[in-house]
């Protein structure tokens, strides 16, 4: 009798830690999907307007320099915590880009996962 409850309770015991996994997995899934979902949708909000980020500067660890371009005119802004300062106007003529070649090609998660797997012993 006493080895048939010590092995319904190991059954249950196993049967919750099942569970537990299953709603743990379900939750990060469900996680995942709305992160997405929410960041597509505020990429499509932002797709359509007149107002493009050229460059950003960090000064500290909360202001940045910003080069920004309203319409047909670029702007130097300062952004603080709680405040945005306009600094001057920039000639778009004097700007300087970097070429496509030299930026940092942002790789899917997935492309860095492998890598990293790949170079372990």
């Amino acid at each position: 009798m006493l080895l048939l409850a010590v092995s319904g309770s190991r059954i249950e015991a196993f049967a919750q830690l099942i569970t537990l996994v299953l709603i743990f997995a379900f939750v990060v899934a469900l996680t995942y999907f709305a992160t997405r979902w929410v960041g597509r949708f505020q990429k499509e909000k932002m797709s359509g307007s007149n107002i493009i980020v050229l460059e950003t500067m960090k000064i500290s660890s909360t202001k940045y320099i910003q080069i920004i371009k309203i319409g047909n005119k670029c702007f130097a802004i300062a952004v603080c915590k709680d405040t945005v300062t306009y600094l001057c106007e920039v000639c778009e003529e004097d700007l300087v880009y970097r070429d496509n070649s030299t930026r940092v090609k942002s790789e899917s998660f997935r492309a860095v996962l492998d890598k990293f797997k790949k170079d372990k012993p």
